[in-house]
């Protein structure tokens, strides 16, 4: 098996029968997988860290994604919502300890107040910081206005998972319904392109019914939608959704995990100069998950600066890790994190995608 996992891995081009192959391969051959996506990351984006650092804005959500343990539907969530001073004292955090850029994350909702909060928010936050934060906002499907109001504002990455590529799969993980329209999101990606964004979106790995060929098609899709960057992790079951049900039909955690880490590894080999970030998630199954994920592949890491009254209540998965710690445990935790895995933190830089950069030019 590792002759044709080693011609694979020679090849400038790959289909999805090619990256189908990567994606199950053994623990001997994975190794071979993970070696020469070291060495491509190396070559194309240096060994260079970038913070994002995160702050979970609210968990307050009109959607009823079958998955999300912050879905409306979910009764048992309590709801919060970080005050504008709150996340303008994080902001501060990040600006001072030169993290480079934040992420502004919340659940997917609209209205013209919110709107209108997330763009005076946004305009805070760069004067407060002279322009020199960073900001990707993670904050779901809205309209060509809204995206366009947002990044005058100072918003210019957009992180926006389509979780699931494929469209009869996508309809299995959320209602049927056009709050949850695949067609709804694939446009949102393209809006955001339009409007000069650095686009990110992901998906789950590890989800019931989904096959290597469905992630291998995931795969495919992140080139043909030409992204910059991307987040993506394991599938974790919340037992308040749904889809926990179908929690005896999942490979065990440390398969998806390891999946997980074949993405990452993969996606670098395919995309090599984006920009791909060590999930939190992986970490819930592996206490080592991101730093392994930074040696395949990542070169984006999300410290939580979410004040920590408010973590626990962020629950899109169970065993989420990091709840307890405060901003400053947090970094001190991720500094050694990323120094162990042989990476240097970009401090202050903004460490925008490389793959952006050339697609602007062109």
């Amino acid at each position: 098996m590792s002759e044709k996992i080693k011609n694979i891995l020679s090849q400038e081009n790959f289909s999805k029968v090619d990256l189908a192959a990567l994606l199950a391969a053994g623990e001997e051959d994975r190794k071979l997988v993970f070696a020469k996506a070291a060495e491509i990351k190396q070559a194309y984006v240096g060994n260079k860290v970038y913070y994002r650092g995160l702050i979970e804005f609210s968990n307050l959500c009109g959607k009823n994604c079958l998955y999300c343990g912050i879905r409306a539907g979910n009764k048992k969530a309590r709801r919060y919502e970080v005050t504008e001073e709150e996340v303008l004292e994080a902001a501060r955090y990040a600006w001072e300890n030169k993290f480079g850029s934040l992420v502004l994350q919340a659940g997917e909702r609209s209205g013209k107040d919110y709107v209108r909060r997330i763009e005076r928010l946004l305009r805070q936050i760069k004067k407060m910081s002279n322009g020199e934060l960073g900001i990707t906002i993670s904050l779901g499907e809205q309209s060509e206005e809204t995206y366009r109001r947002w990044f005058e504002a100072g918003a210019h990455r957009y992180l926006l998972r389509i979780e699931v590529s494929n469209p009869d799969l996508y309809h299995r993980y959320h209602p049927k319904n056009k709050v949850h329209d695949y067609q709804t999101r694939l446009q949102s990606l393209f809006l955001l392109k339009k409007i000069g964004y650095q686009v990110g979106t992901g998906v789950m790995i590890g989800l019931p019914f989904q096959t290597v060929e469905d992630l291998a098609m995931d795969l495919l899709f992140f080139r043909e939608h030409d992204i910059d960057m991307v987040g993506m992790g394991p599938y974790i079951e919340h037992e308040d959704t749904p889809m926990y049900r179908y929690k005896d039909q999942l490979l065990p955690k440390v398969d998806r995990f390891y999946l997980s880490l074949k993405m990452v590894a993969v996606l670098r080999i395919l995309m090599k100069d984006i920009n791909i970030a060590a999930a939190t998630a992986m970490q819930a199954i592996d206490p080592m998950g991101r730093e392994k994920a930074i040696k395949v592949g990542a070169n984006i890491i999300m410290p939580n600066l979410t004040p920590s009254r408010y973590r626990e209540d962020y629950l899109l998965y169970e065993d989420k890790p990091c709840t307890d710690e405060d901003a400053e445990e947090c970094k001190r935790c991720l500094e050694a994190r990323i120094h162990m895995a042989g990476g240097e933190i970009g401090y202050g830089e903004w460490g925008d995608s490389k793959h952006f950069e050339k697609r602007k030019k062109t």
